[in-house]
C-alpha cells in the first residue's frame, strides 16, 4: 500500500511539474517568408532545373511539452519549374550559332503545413509533417533566343512566350510531406530550412494521359520566421 501512494504521489508531482512547464510555454503567433527553390519530379535535380519563387504566411506555435510542439501555418506558395537548353553551332570559322531557351511553369499554392517539432537543443529544432495546398492559378512563361555571328557583326533574334494555365488540367488538391530544421536567434527572430516533396501528381488524369507524364511538387524552402 505505501509503495501505490508513493506510486501515485510520483505521478500526481510530475503531471503537475509538466502542468507548470506547459504554462511557462503558452501558445504563441507569429509570421513567416522566404524563398522557394521548386521542380518537378521528372526532372534531374540541377541548377537549370530550379525555379525561384517565395512563400509568406502565419503559424501558431502550439508547445506540447519542453521538448516537442505542433506547428500549423497557412502560407501562400508559389512552385512550378524551369527548364534552360544551351547550345552552340559552328557553322564555318567566320560564322557561328548560339541558342538558349528558357521555360518556366509558376503554379500558386495555399499551403497548409502541420510540423511536429522537436527540440533537442533550446535554440534548435527538427520537424516533420504533412502539408495540404490547395491549388489557385498558374501560367508558362518561356523564352528563345538565338545569336548568330557573322564576321565581325552580330544579330540576336528573342521570341517571348507567355499563358495562363487551365485550371481544369491541375488537380485542385495537392498533398506532400516535409522535413526541416530551424534555429531561433532570438525568441522572436528565427530561421528555418524545410524541404517538401508532393505525393500527389500535378496534372489531372486526362492530362497525364494526354502528356504520358505524371509530375510531382518538390521544392526546397529558406525563410525566416518572426514570432509575436
Amino acid at each position: 500500500m505505501k509503495k501505490l501512494f508513493l506510486g501515485l504521489a510520483i505521478v500526481s508531482t510530475s503531471l503537475a511539474f509538466a502542468q507548470q512547464t506547459i504554462e511557462k510555454e503558452p501558445v504563441s503567433f507569429g509570421i513567416k517568408a522566404g524563398g522557394n527553390a521548386s521542380s518537378f519530379s521528372e526532372q534531374k535535380l540541377g541548377f537549370n532545373n530550379l525555379k525561384a519563387g517565395y512563400y509568406a504566411g502565419v503559424y501558431a506555435n502550439i508547445p506540447l511539452s519542453t521538448e516537442f510542439s505542433i506547428q500549423p501555418e497557412v502560407i501562400y506558395n508559389e512552385l512550378g519549374s524551369r527548364n534552360v537548353v544551351s547550345s552552340r553551332d559552328v557553322v564555318t570559322d567566320a560564322v557561328t550559332a548560339n541558342f538558349r531557351s528558357e521555360y518556366r511553369a509558376t503554379l500558386r499554392y495555399i499551403s497548409v503545413p502541420v510540423m511536429v517539432q522537436f527540440k533537442p537543443a533550446r535554440n534548435f529544432y527538427v520537424e516533420a509533417g504533412p502539408e495540404f495546398s490547395y491549388f489557385l492559378s498558374g501560367k508558362n512563361t518561356g523564352e528563345a533566343k538565338i545569336t548568330t555571328t557573322v564576321g565581325n557583326n552580330t544579330v540576336t533574334q528573342v521570341e517571348s512566350t507567355s499563358s495562363s494555365i487551365d485550371k481544369d488540367d491541375i488537380n485542385k488538391l495537392n498533398f506532400g510531406l516535409g522535413l526541416g530544421l530551424g534555429y531561433n536567434f532570438t525568441p522572436h527572430l528565427g530561421i528555418n530550412a524545410r524541404y517538401v516533396n508532393s505525393l500527389t501528381h500535378i496534372y489531372n488524369s486526362r492530362l497525364q494521359n494526354e502528356t504520358n507524364s505524371s509530375p510531382n511538387n518538390r521544392v526546397f524552402q529558406l525563410g525566416l520566421n518572426y514570432k509575436f
